[in-house]
Formats: C-alpha cells, sequence, structure tokens
C-alpha cells in the first residue's frame, strides 16, 4: 500500500488544465489514498483521488457576512464529474470577486489572505474530515498563493507529517522591482512561509532539472525531477502536407505568448497567404487575445475539452510550442516545462518551438533534438519554411521524439521517481 497523501492545490484534477499533470505521480496509487483540498470554485472531475475537500472564495466571504455557518464541501468520487473539460460552479454574486482573484496581484493576495482567516476555513467539518483519514504526507503544489501556504502548514503541524511541494516555477526567488509597499508585505510573508514549508523534513518534485538545482542547493532538498507524462497515442510518420498543412497550438496564450503566436502566423502568411494557424485557448482577457482574433492567418477557436485536442493533434501537421521574449515573460517561465512538450513528443507531430531560449520549454526542446526550434523573429519565416519542406529533417525528429519520450516521458518513470521521494520522507518522518 501506498502512503496516504492529502493534496494541497487550487484546481482539482481535469485533464484540460496543468492539475493533470498529477497524473504523472499518482496514475498507480490506490484512490482511497489520495485525497485533495482546493479553492476553484470548479465542480472536480473523476481523476487521482476518491474524495476531495472544496473551499472557495465565494463561501468565505459568505461566512465573513455571516450568510453562511460552514464554508467547505466534500466531493466524494461518486459526485466527481465523468468528463474532461471544468465545470464551473455558477456565482453570479461572486463573479467578480473570482475575476479579482485570477489576478494574483499583491494587494489582491494580501486581501484574500485577510479573507482566509483561519477561524472561517478551518472548521470542525474540516478537521473531522482531515482526522478520520489521517494523512501521512501533503503534497503541496507550490504557488504564490498565501492561503494554500497556510492549509498546508496547518495539516503538516497538527499530524506532524512532512510535505512534498510541487515546484514549477520559481516565485521564491522571482522578486521584480517596484515601489508598492504591497508588493514587498506580500513577498516578505510569502517568503517567510515559503521558508516554513520547505525547511526540516521536506523534499521537492521538480519540472525540470534547471530548477531543481537551484531550489536543492539554497534549501538543502534531496528533491527529484519528475518529468510530465502524456496519454497521446503516437501516430505513424508522415510528411507535412505542403499545400495545406494543419499548423495547431493548445493553452494559455498569457505572458507574451499571444504575440509570439501573432509572429508565427504572420510568417506563415509571407509564405503562403493560405497557411493558418489554429489557436485553441481559454483566454476570456480581450487585452490578451484581441491580436489573435483579428489577424488574418489565425483561426481562433477558443476553450475546447481535452478529448477534442487528442483528435486536433492526432489531425495535425505541426504541432506549436511559444513563448514571449520579453524580460518580463522570461522570468516566468525560464524554469518552466509544460504539458505541451510531453503532449508534443508523444503525439508524433512536427513540433515548431519558438521563443528565448532562455525559457524553460524552448532550452528543453532545443537540447531533446526532436523540434525544430527557432529564438530569432527575424529568422522565423526561414525556418517555419524549413520545416515544411523538409521531409527527411522531420522523420529525424520524429525518431528522436521517441527516444526523448522513452527516456524522460513515461508513466512507469515518473511515478516510481515520484512514489521513491514520499516514501523516503515518511519512512525518515516514522524514525
Amino acid at each position: 500500500m501506498h502512503p496516504k497523501i492529502l493534496i494541497v492545490m487550487t484546481a482539482p484534477y481535469s485533464t484540460s488544465n496543468s492539475s493533470r499533470t498529477l497524473d504523472a505521480y499518482f496514475h498507480y496509487w490506490e484512490k482511497d489514498r489520495v485525497k485533495q483540498i482546493f479553492s476553484k470554485n470548479w465542480i472536480p472531475n473523476k481523476g487521482h483521488c476518491n474524495e476531495m475537500y472544496q473551499i472557495t472564495d465565494s463561501n468565505l466571504l459568505k461566512r465573513w457576512m455571516h450568510k453562511v455557518k460552514e464554508t467547505g464541501h466534500i466531493y466524494t468520487y461518486e459526485e466527481m464529474l465523468d468528463q474532461s473539460g471544468n465545470t464551473v460552479i455558477p456565482e453570479t454574486s461572486t463573479q467578480r470577486l473570482y475575476s479579482l482573484g485570477e489576478k494574483h496581484s499583491p494587494i489582491i493576495e494580501l486581501l484574500r489572505r485577510a479573507l482566509w482567516r483561519k477561524k472561517y476555513w478551518c472548521t470542525k467539518k474540516l478537521v473531522e474530515w482531515l482526522d478520520e483519514y489521517s494523512p501521512e504526507c501533503i503534497v503541496y503544489n507550490f504557488s504564490n498563493h498565501l492561503f494554500t501556504q497556510q492549509i498546508a502548514l496547518f495539516v503538516a503541524e497538527r499530524y506532524n507529517i512532512p510535505i512534498v511541494a510541487v515546484i514549477g516555477d520559481d516565485y521564491y526567488f522571482n522578486d521584480t522591482k517596484s515601489f508598492s509597499p504591497a508588493y514587498w508585505l506580500f513577498r516578505k510573508k510569502f517568503k517567510v512561509l515559503t521558508e516554513k514549508i520547505l525547511a526540516g523534513n521536506a523534499s521537492a518534485i521538480y519540472c525540470s532539472d534547471k530548477i531543481k538545482e537551484k531550489y536543492n542547493s539554497y534549501f538543502g532538498l534531496n528533491g527529484q525531477t519528475v518529468y510530465i507524462t502524456s496519454e497521446l497515442q503516437r501516430r505513424e510518420f508522415r510528411p507535412i502536407n505542403i499545400n495545406a498543412p494543419k499548423v495547431v497550438y493548445f493553452g494559455s496564450i498569457r505572458l507574451g505568448r499571444n504575440n509570439a503566436l501573432c509572429d508565427i502566423a504572420t510568417a506563415l502568411g509571407q509564405i503562403n497567404q493560405s497557411y493558418i494557424l489554429e489557436v485553441y485557448t481559454n483566454e476570456k482577457d480581450e487585452n490578451i487575445n484581441d491580436n489573435l482574433k483579428h489577424h488574418p492567418n489565425v483561426k481562433y477557436g477558443g476553450d475546447i475539452p481535452y478529448s477534442e485536442v487528442e483528435k486536433k493533434i492526432a489531425e495535425a501537421d505541426i504541432f506549436v510550442i511559444a513563448e514571449g521574449f520579453r524580460n518580463e515573460d522570461i522570468n516566468f517561465t525560464k524554469y518552466s516545462l509544460s504539458t505541451k512538450a510531453a503532449d508534443g513528443l508523444a503525439s508524433g507531430v512536427a513540433i515548431l518551438t519558438y521563443g528565448p531560449s532562455e525559457s524553460g520549454v524552448v532550452g528543453y526542446m532545443q537540447e531533446s533534438g526532436a523540434s525544430h526550434v527557432c529564438t530569432d523573429s527575424s529568422r522565423l519565416k526561414e525556418e517555419i519554411e524549413r520545416l515544411i519542406m523538409n521531409s527527411d529533417l522531420q522523420k529525424k525528429y520524429y525518431d528522436k521524439a521517441i527516444e526523448i519520450t522513452e527516456k524522460n516521458h513515461t508513466l512507469k518513470s515518473s511515478t516510481a521517481i515520484f512514489e521513491s521521494v514520499v516514501k523516503a520522507v515518511v519512512e525518515k518522518q516514522r524514525k
């Protein structure tokens, strides 16, 4: 039997968002030995665990206004949805609250910390739920939310259990220049809580070796890299359709990715006016998606479920990975390795990666030798044309992608590394 895990993470499991990376950890874990506390106003999907405890901003606000006494809701496996995609709980009266919360600004996080007073979320119902389960280890998804850190620390201290942090972004070291007192107050509180999270018998799981070396060294951890896996079935090799290549992008268009995708669309149009870049994203902010929606060589498809993503990837000729070039973009993406890398490598589709080499996923794809990579906008048209016209190059990338997937992105290897990290800290804690 595996150790009993409590996941603390803002999002519940869903195949259509970043939480599906949890499958690389818990695919072979017994469902009754994994539970999760989450805060998103979503109805969770069936996935890695048999029970989830939801605490939302909305319920805490209602508690603060004395409209409700209980802030938590327990989802059994039967209550979870058997689907892909996210089902949002309709909360018209508090929709503005969620819109503000998604901005993650320092002042919003400080206000949210005030809202998330322990006496409001740490209810008798939650404590009884935890006591009945009696977790042996916390898996904490490292983020810039003060309230999730507080929950993880509370549970760890109550049950004297270790924390394994899942670290995919450089939240701790990534300070920015600011004259805002709110920013520095937030950063001070965030760093104090982070240091508590990563103290004692803690360990970590990383998305890449690059960020592993930084955090292991500074915090004295012995964490390991667990690469993201993909459920996509590799198709047989086929050359790119020169007459009408199907070029696709899925996922976030923030952090300058919208501009990078416009560069790609422009280059495609310069090669052939009929060439189109298809973009599928759940981005609702017009300030971010407007340039793509009005680009003559972009088909803006909006948000689609992961089952549709799988079909479109299988039909595609080129799978795009893009990152922004601005310094502020690079600061956020220099250690990231998104699910797109695993999906692209597993798919058998030719991969075009465009962005600065300092970006984590761009550097990884460059080192892999399994993707056509362009880091210079002035060469983009030439590089895309070279990829489309050279079937031998496409076959070379196809074969290399098989090698990299087998080396880094299989469920067998990823789950084994994760399990070894968890068992090591649990056994050490028991001594």
